[in-house]
């Protein structure tokens, strides 16, 4: 076998272990701008880039987040590690929901687990002057349906 078809096998093997690989990655995300090539108007935004790697990441390997404080089988909670002055968690639902706007009846269990799992740290650290939100796309800094759990006199 010449080096030339040699070299040209293993750059398709390549290629066809990587479409492989990449479709068991992703065939659990939600389509993104930058897979749903129809109506691209800000494709490869690092916000979206970020929400498709925030997504592969909860679905593939949730225990290798950083700051786990409190899982359930639906949501992870991490505290921020550098908070400004209070106490702050992230509550992130196990399921790829980019917005409120994006959400359906099936995600329902995940967004009541999220609301449980705010509840049980604010339990848990006895917050009092608390606010729990989330934002929406044009506030985002990643593209995944998220909370922010804040106490001010932390």
């Amino acid at each position: 076998m010449s080096p030339k078809l040699r070299a040209g096998l293993a750059m398709l093997s390549c290629l066809s272990l990587g479409i492989v690989i990449g479709g068991y990655l992703f065939a659990r995300t939600q389509p993104r701008s930058i897979l749903a090539l129809k109506e691209c108007d800000h494709c490869l935004s690092p916000e979206d880039l970020a929400g498709l790697l925030a997504s592969v990441g909860m679905q593939v390997a949730p225990g290798a987040l950083p700051f786990v404080v409190y899982e359930t089988d639906k949501t992870i909670a991490i505290r921020e590690p550098l908070p400004r002055g209070h106490l702050h968690y992230v509550i992130i639902p196990k399921r790829d929901m980019k917005n409120i706007a994006d959400i359906s009846l099936a995600d329902s269990a995940y967004l009541m687990d999220a609301l449980l799992v705010s509840r049980h740290l604010i339990e848990k650290d006895k917050m009092h002057r608390y606010r729990l939100y989330t934002n929406g796309p044009g506030l985002q800094s990643v593209t995944y349906l998220h909370w922010h759990l804040e106490d001010d006199f932390y």
